[in-house]
């Protein structure tokens, strides 16, 4: 989550038009704490029975976590991108995320200002 959030900026066009969140067997207090305590740019969820995983596919009941899936959900609500699990020691892992969040942004504006 750490690199989600020192990248923020290039990954997620800075939150424009993006909402991120990070979904965890955590509770939510835990969640909150590290969240305020490590300045998240982003949103947490407390998913503690692992229903959000499970429905997804994301659930490990060997270890009974929730693994390291990503989801990219279009503007339209449909799933547009997964990896499972997300390879966050690979940069092109990266690329490829940012790639797919820009796929989706509106072109900027033209400065009138010139």
């Amino acid at each position: 989550m750490e690199a989600y959030r020192d990248q923020y900026a290039t990954l997620f066009n800075n939150g424009r038009n993006v909402v991120v969140i990070g979904i965890s067997v955590d509770p939510d207090t835990t969640l909150a704490s590290w969240a305020k305590d490590e300045d998240f740019p982003f949103l947490f969820a407390s998913d503690p029975g692992s229903r959000v995983g499970k429905l997804y596919g994301a659930y490990d009941a060997k270890n009974n976590v929730d693994n390291r899936s990503l989801f990219v959900v279009s503007p339209d609500g449909r799933i547009a991108y997964v990896t499972k699990p997300f390879k966050v020691l690979t940069p092109s892992a990266y690329t490829e995320l940012a790639a797919i969040v820009d796929s989706f942004a509106p072109p900027p504006k033209a400065d009138s200002t010139q």
